[in-house]
């Protein structure tokens, strides 16, 4: 199949009903907005609905366009799920931030100085007389993502240079959020209140439980955690009755916490590890040692307090204020 029959063979879309759409596996390309030079700029969509009414599950990858383990997890879903989804209507939108995946960056890139580069995590719902990623964003959730969800589910990493173990965030004061964080059956989660502008937070603030769930680590594919990644989304859909399947009695995670500290670079220099993901460690025990550019050490960095491994840097050149290592408690 050539590029131009593979873009012509799915429908281009502007907004979502699916309510409207007929049971099976439904293909589009949503454009959300257009470039700089007027062409357009199209995400793929992908909606599995059953002939049985149920609940509208919408899940999301690539809002960061360097974490490629959460669009590759999308991708497996959508694979796996095809033609399974015995009530309800999965929606799965694999690859939200085309610019930033395009140019192999984190952030929303565009020739509009005023929203390049942008963390889009940071500005949902977006603003439709705003910014170029604010009109982007504000497309993407007004005729694609709110209408077509009753809990949602958004995919993500750490960022490139460190890395996680299979992690949720959920807001423990959601007992639907909570209860899917812990179906998914993580390393860690952690209560997460929620900040300003971040999808999970924008979904739950309108009414629609969602958890972000982080695969791992960015750029680098990591089979073990996107498997378990989508057995864990595939038992939230046999618990909400829109797979088969035997339902999960719902069990707390081993570790869920309530804070996380961030150990940071007191100075630049190429920092090593000396703990390992999900390491307990008391205050005091040392995390990692700091060398400059002739090899000697120059520092070295210490746990605050008592806590659990969440993250640690896997790229070992850090600037003043990067990341070391991330206690989780």
């Amino acid at each position: 199949m050539t590029q131009q029959q593979f873009q012509s063979e799915y429908s281009t879309i502007t907004a979502l009903d699916v309510d409207s759409l007929a049971a099976g596996v439904h293909r589009f390309w949503f454009q959300a907005s257009t470039n700089a030079m007027g062409v357009n700029i199209q995400l793929p969509v992908i909606t599995i609905k059953a002939e049985k009414p149920g609940p509208k599950v919408m899940i999301t990858a690539g809002v960061h366009g360097d974490e490629l383990n959460g669009i590759l997890t999308a991708h497996k879903l959508a694979r796996t799920l095809e033609n399974k989804v015995s009530a309800g209507v999965v929606t799965i939108v694999p690859s939200v931030n085309i610019p930033g995946i395009l140019n192999h960056s984190r952030d929303f890139n565009s020739s509009d100085p005023d929203a390049s580069p942008a963390n889009l995590n940071r500005f949902f719902p977006g603003n439709e007389e705003g910014d170029a990623a604010n009109r982007y964003l504000y497309r993407l959730w007004n005729h694609l993502l709110k209408p077509n969800a009753d809990f949602a589910v958004d995919l993500h990493t750490q960022t490139r240079g460190s890395t996680y173990p299979l992690y949720v965030f959920a807001d423990f004061r959601l007992d639907k959020a909570l209860e899917m964080a812990r179906l998914i059956e993580p390393d860690v989660i952690l209560n997460d209140p929620g900040d300003a502008g971040v999808l999970e937070t924008v979904w739950n603030s309108s009414g629609i439980p969602s958890i972000t769930i982080e695969v791992g680590m960015g750029k680098i594919t990591q089979p073990e955690l996107i498997e378990r990644t989508v057995t864990g989304v595939q038992q939230i859909l046999i618990n909400n009755e829109m797979l088969d399947g035997a339902v999960k009695v719902v069990e707390p995670c081993q570790l869920e916490g309530q804070s996380i500290t961030t150990v940071r670079a007191r100075q630049g220099g190429f920092v090593i590890p000396e703990v390992s993901l999900l390491q307990s460690v008391e205050e005091g025990e040392l995390l990692a040692k700091q060398f400059d550019a002739f090899g000697m050490q120059i520092d070295s960095y210490h746990a605050p307090h008592a806590g659990t491994v969440l993250s640690y840097n896997v790229d070992s050149l850090r600037d003043p204020g990067a990341l070391v290592v991330r206690l989780i408690r």
